[in-house]
């Protein structure tokens, strides 16, 4: 037998906890006479800020040299138009409100939303697109800032999808799967990974405040069948950015350690009498909670930023919860050891008014993403950091609903769609992937999001075949039993 960072096993070829091998750590030296609680208790309070963790991850190492060692995703939720901002169709211009073929649209299924209109017309890009960059990517004119940064992005615009509506596809593109309960990406990335920084989350979550559209569970950003302590910290543009942080009014910190000293006996009696892994887990989210009172209000306390930087990112940047504020943060986070940021951006589902409302959308984002590329380039963390840019499918070029001289919607479409990564290992100005003339079927080199996942973990020194969870009988890993790499666009 063998002793990880976490639990004892039995040899085998597959990394995963396995129940019905495995012994926890804690339960192991208890049953040797060693109990735990003065000595894990010794070593939390002998952390400082910003200390280095001992949790490894699974894996201990990774399976290959790693490219990224971080990842910031900046995920737009409702689905962006790819055919408004990235893919540049110049036939739909001219067949502007001719019914969509039916030799392209091949009987593939529609959403109940445009399913039974009596027709389907094209509706060309009211936007202006240019190439950019040596590499000549075309964006349209609603993303100005991140035109000029296009020699340091790859776009990827074969995506594609099997799944037509919001709950799925956002569910599919962060955890791998269209049904909930499976653990999100940034899940599987701290229990393969394991923590750089013991007094902050490895896993955190920021969403744009006050941002309507489709709604953004917990299960998005959730642990599933992993360990809750894998799960994402949601941060919150709030004077308690974390809820349940700070001491109750009356409580100091003296007496909150003393209470946490008790509650963790109690703990460990539990764990002792039931050996369930989850109390440990518990222990673990509590001593965090603790060590975060301190960790987590210099992290989000932006005066010591320059005003070039805060300028950078644009005016929304001074308000709390705006998509700039969150890119800032991301970057903070970054810095001080969170392995993978999550940002959600709402708003993108332009059934309707979408000449209006995209322009709209793209505003908030442009110049913060943009200010992030630059500004982890001049700290010189763009190389081992990955950002992502997308949504979870694509836009229709047909028009849902009525096709006037000044307004069109876009239904959803699963088929094709854009997505844009720089840094962390990728081929910088590149595109990669082409859609057909009508934007409406992949035309060459498809990728999946199954390969997406693939690649991501492959960027990280994961490979995604290697990386699985024993639950119910069964070894499940991120990307199913699918998936491949996507090396052309691995630098």
């Amino acid at each position: 037998m063998k002793l990880s960072n976490n639990h004892m096993t039995v040899p085998r070829t597959c990394t995963g906890y396995d129940s019905q091998f495995g012994l926890s750590r804690r339960r192991f030296l208890s049953q040797f006479g060693m109990g735990l609680g003065g000595i894990a208790l010794a070593d939390l309070m002998a952390s400082s800020a910003g200390a280095k963790t001992t949790d490894a991850g699974v894996l201990g190492a990774q399976h290959f040299p790693a490219k990224a060692k971080r990842v910031i995703y900046l995920f737009m939720s409702g689905a962006p138009s790819q055919i408004d901002l990235f893919d540049y169709k110049p036939l739909l211009n001219e067949q502007h409100g001719v019914e969509l073929p039916d030799s392209v649209r091949k009987g593939q299924r529609l959403t109940g939303m445009s399913g039974n209109q009596a027709s389907l017309p094209l509706a060309g890009s009211p936007f202006k697109f240019k190439q950019h960059g040596q590499g000549g990517a075309w964006l349209s004119d609603l993303l100005p800032h991140t035109a000029k940064l296009a020699d340091d992005i790859c776009f990827v615009k074969s995506m594609f999808t099997e799944a037509i509506n919001h709950g799925p596809g956002v569910t599919f593109m962060q955890t791998g799967s269209q049904f909930p309960g499976r653990p999100s990406i940034g899940a599987w990335m701290h229990y393969g990974l394991g923590a750089e920084n013991e007094n902050l989350p490895t896993f955190v979550v920021l969403k744009t405040k006050g941002k309507g559209g489709q709604p953004l569970g917990a299960r998005m950003w959730g642990n599933g069948f992993l360990p809750s302590r894998f799960q994402g910290v949601l941060f919150r543009s709030a004077t308690d950015p974390v809820l349940y942080l700070n001491n109750p009014n009356g409580i100091d910190t003296r007496s909150r350690r003393s209470m946490l000293d008790r509650l963790n006996e109690l703990h460990q009696i539990q764990f002792e009498e039931t050996g369930d892994a989850e109390i440990e887990a518990r222990i673990a989210q509590y001593e965090m909670a603790f060590r975060m009172q301190a960790s987590v209000p210099e992290v989000v306390e932006m005066t010591g930023e320059s005003k070039e930087v805060m300028a950078d990112y644009g005016p929304d940047v001074e308000k709390p919860g705006t998509f700039a504020a969150n890119c800032l943060l991301a970057r903070r986070l970054a810095e001080r050891g969170v392995k993978f940021i999550q940002l959600y951006h709402p708003g993108w589902d332009h059934h309707g008014g979408l000449p209006v409302a995209l322009p709209r959308q793209t505003k908030e984002i442009d110049q913060p993403a943009a200010a992030l590329i630059k500004d982890l380039k001049r700290r010189g963390m763009l190389d081992d950091t990955l950002i992502i840019w997308g949504g979870e499918f694509g836009r229709t070029s047909y028009c849902q609903g009525k096709l006037t001289a000044n307004s069109f919607g876009r239904d959803h479409h699963p088929r094709c769609f854009t997505v844009w990564m720089a840094g962390g290992g990728v081929k910088s100005g590149t595109s990669y992937g082409a859609t057909d003339d009508y934007c409406y079927n992949i035309a060459e080199n498809g990728v999946h999001i199954h390969d997406f996942h693939a690649t991501l973990l492959h960027l990280l020194g994961i490979d995604h075949e290697r990386l699985t969870y024993r639950f119910q009988g069964r070894r499940f890993r991120l990307t199913d039993v699918h998936g491949h790499v996507v090396k052309s666009i691995v630098a």
